[in-house]
């Protein structure tokens, strides 16, 4: 469990550029966003407005080229196992167990056979693979593999969790799943989240709040408060509040997602869009 009062992510002013050959390409520029202890905050946005870019930064696997991220008041300056980060891909050993995967990082850190075994078979229980305990990797399914790669993240109780589009691979139904037993852990452990996803329905159902990031350069559009109750339920997502924040941001994403694609589109086009096929809104899918 998190000790209480840690877990502050602060990004201020951040910029991040790289080089290529046909110059200087600036990927994420003034970029501010907080997380306090504890919260659950998602960013979204276009592709390639540099999401993922400030999500390497704090976990420390990129160097700002402007302002800082800093946990705790702490400059980042490389990875660190009090920081847990979890990918879209599956980053498992093959060669190891289920139990054995999680223990990895408890066992870097030199933690006793018995602790580790302990803490491993609890987590597990929590996400609901302790009886897969013994399973190597290839006998378990997308959705499986990807709650034992949060398991391992958070097996050496890390102060936050950085998360990267991790269910972007899984189908739709086991997609719902993996978000009540994230959110279900989180409430749970009252760790620090940052989620980096293209779901707008997701970050509304595991959120406190959402940042929405412009098209590249990225910065910050817009902070958005999500006040559903907790614990969140499927349900919700036909309440009349949650498709109220649904259209609030898909209204916020559908321009900086034209502009990351290059073009400009009038509000005229933007109405004629809005084909109502049978009750759905074929411009909300845009």
């Amino acid at each position: 469990m998190a000790q209480p009062g840690k877990g502050l992510i602060e990004v201020r002013d951040f910029g991040l550029r790289y080089e290529t050959m046909e110059g200087s390409v600036e990927a994420v520029t003034n970029v501010s966003l907080i997380v306090r202890p504890g919260e659950f905050v998602s960013v979204i946005g276009p592709s390639g407005c540099g999401k993922s870019t400030m999500l390497n930064a704090l976990a420390g696997f990129l160097t700002p080229s402007n302002g800082s991220v800093t946990v705790d008041g702490e400059a980042i300056t490389g990875p660190s196992p009090d920081r847990g980060m979890i990918f879209q891909q599956y980053s498992l050993f093959p060669w190891k167990t289920v139990r054995e995967n999680v223990e990895f990082g408890m066992k870097m850190k030199g933690m006793s056979a018995s602790k580790r075994h302990q803490a491993a078979r609890t987590l597990l229980g929590l996400a609901g693979l302790l009886p897969f305990e013994n399973h190597y990797p290839d006998r378990l399914s997308g959705g499986m593999k990807q709650r034992v790669g949060i398991v391992r993240a958070l097996a050496t109780s890390p102060r936050i969790l950085l998360l990267d589009e991790p269910f972007g691979a899984l189908d739709a139904q086991t997609r719902l799943i993996m978000q009540q037993i994230l959110t279900n852990m989180w409430q749970r452990l009252k760790i620090s989240v940052l989620f980096v996803t293209h779901d707008i329905d997701e970050a509304i159902f595991l959120s406190d709040r959402i940042y929405v990031m412009t098209a590249r350069p990225g910065t910050i559009k817009a902070e958005i408060e999500v006040p559903l109750p907790r614990p969140r339920l499927p349900a919700m997502a036909l309440s009349s509040e949650f498709l109220a924040l649904r259209r609030g941001l898909m209204s916020l994403i559908r321009e900086e997602s034209i502009r990351a694609m290059g073009g400009e589109v009038s509000a005229d086009a933007m109405k004629g869009l809005a084909i109502d096929l049978e009750g759905l809104e074929l411009a909300e899918v845009l």
